[in-house]
């Protein structure tokens, strides 16, 4: 590569590594790191955990201190906005009117929170959890708070109440679908997931659309639903998704559908381009090669991996199976794969003796994804099974004397 080395446009978890892996991998070239917030690159996950109770601070959360980039000479320019992209003179342009060079350009310019249209979203009191600066001044207005209202009952929606309720509040998640996180796990498992939240005070309106977020003089009192239900509040933490930060990509003239469309190798239409983390969208092996976006620090991670190794000189497809996991008070949830959608759920454990469980999730016969609730071996286990291709069937999954370890150690897991 020449002297302008790779630019890396992100300062989260995929840019970050994609800098660290290049510099273990023995490129000598420049790296440059561009990102729009002002602190060093930083974890996200522990936001909406560790963060919120006070166990964790601004420091321990940093991937590594500012030592670490100065001895591995990578750059970073912290709180700078890139403004476009020039392809054919190979540079971008930041709003301050500099012109940074590059060899080849990864975007990893993750997403944003989806907004809340409906009206009093504005009003004080509505806030979002993705930043750091978000999480602050989420954690001050928990000091004070009495009530909340979480709209969502994702995965962010979800850790939150489960901080708020432990904090003593009073908390409400309204959701417009019929149980919590519906579009990730099965409905045994968000059975399970809602009668814990419900045990440690949380209240749960399902089926309920948002008309508007009320206030007075300014701040927000509560939410009103469709249906005419009211529920007061003066916190309200909105957790309805995310979108793509794809517009760089777009403006540049580059594919984007849900995402910076990327291939097989996580390469856009321009050579000189890759995109990686929650702003690409990429085919995916373990969805029959549908293109997917994922938003999962495995997947940022791995795909760093993947573009830091084809830069290198060893060029591989991306093929890492997706998992995620999702810490919500005593519960820690585990998927290890795609388990939705899903044509058949076996469980494996007792959800009400309380050691633990998972559930199996097949489509075509074939096991697609495990979701585990505190049974972190389950998940361990089913990650390798399923990296080795998913050989176990409901039948098998379903008996108590299936060895699982032995089919994950390659052996047939037999009795």
């Amino acid at each position: 590569m020449s002297g302008a080395g790779v630019l890396v446009v992100g300062t989260g978890q995929a840019g970050f590594q994609l800098a660290a892996s290049l510099r273990e991998g023995g490129y000598e070239g420049r790296v440059l790191l561009v990102g729009e917030e002002p602190e060093l690159p930083y974890q996200r996950p522990p936001l909406s955990k560790a963060y919120l109770m006070g166990k964790a601070d601004a420091a321990q959360l940093r991937f590594r201190t500012a030592a670490f980039y100065a001895e591995n000479r990578l750059e970073i320019r912290a709180g700078a906005r890139v403004l476009r992209i020039e392809r054919a003179a190979r540079r971008v342009l930041l709003a301050s009117g500099e012109a940074l060079p590059y060899e080849h350009l990864v975007l990893a310019t993750g997403a944003r929170n989806r907004a809340l249209p409906v009206p009093g979203a504005a009003l004080d009191g509505v806030l979002s959890l993705r930043t750091l600066a978000e999480a602050e001044a989420l954690r001050r207005r928990l000091e004070t708070a009495r009530r909340a209202v979480v709209v969502g009952a994702g995965f962010i929606g979800l850790e939150f109440a489960a901080v708020a309720a432990a904090r003593g509040l009073e908390v409400t998640v309204v959701e417009a679908l019929d149980r919590p996180m519906a579009r990730s796990v099965s409905p045994l498992v968000a059975a399970h997931l809602r009668a814990a939240h419900e045990r440690a005070g949380v209240r749960f309106a399902f089926g309920a659309a948002l008309a508007r977020i009320t206030g007075e003089a300014g701040r927000a009192t509560g939410v009103e639903t469709a249906d005419g239900r009211r529920m007061p509040a003066d916190l309200v933490l909105v957790g309805i998704g995310v979108v793509p930060n794809a517009e760089l990509a777009a403006e540049a003239g580059l594919a984007v559908s849900d995402g910076v469309v990327v291939d097989g190798l996580l390469r856009t239409e321009d050579p000189a381009i890759s995109a990686i983390g929650d702003c690409a969208r990429f085919p995916c092996r373990h969805a029959e090669g549908a293109p997917l976006r994922l938003e999962a620090v495995q997947n940022a991670a791995d795909q760093a991996r993947c573009v830091a190794a084809r830069l290198l000189g060893r060029p591989a497809p991306y093929a890492s199976l997706p998992w995620f996991w999702s810490d919500q008070g005593p519960l820690r949830l585990q998927i290890a794969g795609l388990s939705v959608p899903h044509e058949r759920a076996v469980l494996r454990g007792d959800p009400a003796a309380g050691q633990g469980f998972s559930v199996f999730c097949f489509r075509g016969g074939r096991l697609v994804g495990v979701e585990s609730v505190n049974r972190p071996l389950d998940h361990v286990l089913a990650r390798k099974v399923l990296e080795r291709g998913g050989g176990v069937t409901p039948e098998q999954a379903a008996d108590p004397a299936f060895d699982l370890r032995a089919l994950a150690a390659g052996s047939g897991g037999a009795r």
